[in-house]
């Protein structure tokens, strides 16, 4: 295996959970930092339940903690919180930030570089998408099955001139595949991250608002062809950024969500459904503030973005 490595996971949801669950395994030395009480006890009482492909598994050489509860700065700090719980996750657990820490962002979304930068320098960022699904049924569990990836890349771009932010990206890189996580250090990996928030602005606002499994948004045709509008519109907004984009493939992996992925209730769906606050302004938000600063047109984008809002607005009351 890769050089073992210290490691804390800020936002052990389902996505964080599966990290450092299979990190931990790959002989890294990984605590897990979240405020779900009953999850982090479950974790330290009985271990973590991993559940893949490979079968099931109890993963027990982990710490689970509080952020408040954070003593020890980690060489790696991946971070899972939902876009606008970033900053004060961070303010919660300074303890995580050391001087040397590199920070890797895997969250969905755009601006979360730009929230982290407030508390980290840039050159210690890395930034990244993942493909990998998890899904937490309950505390001290994780279920994923299936395939998936990470792209990543240093925030502060080409690496290659500065050997140690070369060989930092580098070792992380290899921490991450030796935990069978599939990882490539990609220079274009912001087009990997507008591809996914295309994915997202359409299936993810849709489910949210419809209140649809992905499948169920194929009962009428006029489900595809809203998906598809939205992933046309977030696809352009790139383009005029200056971020190249393959428009067809993400059309393709959105038909292919509605046809293998039908009972699936993306995470909005499941934030509107137990009455939380949703990543729309991450998501849609962003784009239709991106598409504005062009400027161009995103109706669709934007009507889903106003339709959520109504949705929170009124979960909220």
């Amino acid at each position: 295996m890769s050089e073992a490595m210290k490691i804390a996971i800020l936002g052990a949801g389902a996505m964080g959970s599966l990290f450092g669950g299979l990190l931990a395994e790959a002989g890294h030395d990984v605590t897990l930092v979240d405020i779900d009480d009953a999850h982090l006890d479950a974790i330290r009482r009985d271990g973590l339940s991993l559940v893949t492909d490979a079968g099931e598994r109890v993963v027990r050489n982990l710490r689970a903690c509080r952020p408040e509860q954070a003593a020890h700065a980690p060489e790696l700090l991946i971070v899972f919180t939902k876009t606008m719980h970033t900053e004060a996750a961070l303010a919660a657990s300074r303890a995580l930030l050391g001087a040397q820490t590199a920070v890797l962002s895997l969250q969905n979304g755009l601006g979360n570089v730009e929230r982290l930068e407030r508390s980290v320098p840039r050159a210690r960022i890395m930034v990244g998408m993942t493909t990998w699904p998890a899904d937490k049924p309950g505390p001290g569990r994780v279920d994923s099955h299936g395939a998936g990836a990470i792209r990543m890349m240093s925030a502060a771009g080409d690496t290659s001139a500065d050997s140690a932010a070369s060989a930092s990206l580098a070792r992380i890189v290899n921490a991450l595949n030796a935990a069978g996580l599939q990882c490539t250090a990609d220079p274009d990996v912001w087009s990997a991250i507008w591809e996914k928030v295309a994915f997202n602005a359409a299936l993810n606002s849709l489910c949210a608002v419809t209140q649809c499994t992905v499948g169920e948004l194929s009962n009428v045709p006029d489900g595809e062809t809203l998906a598809l509008k939205i992933v046309a519109e977030v696809a352009g907004v790139a383009r005029a950024h200056g971020v190249a984009v393959d428009e067809s493939h993400i059309g393709e992996t959105v038909l292919h969500a509605l046809a293998h992925h039908r009972a699936h209730r993306p995470s909005m769906l499941q934030d509107v459904l137990a009455g939380r606050k949703t990543e729309i302004e991450s998501i849609n938000g962003a784009v239709v503030a991106a598409a504005r600063a062009v400027p161009i047109a995103a109706p669709c984008t934007e009507t889903l973005l106003h339709l959520v809002r109504l949705v929170e607005a009124r979960n909220s009351h």
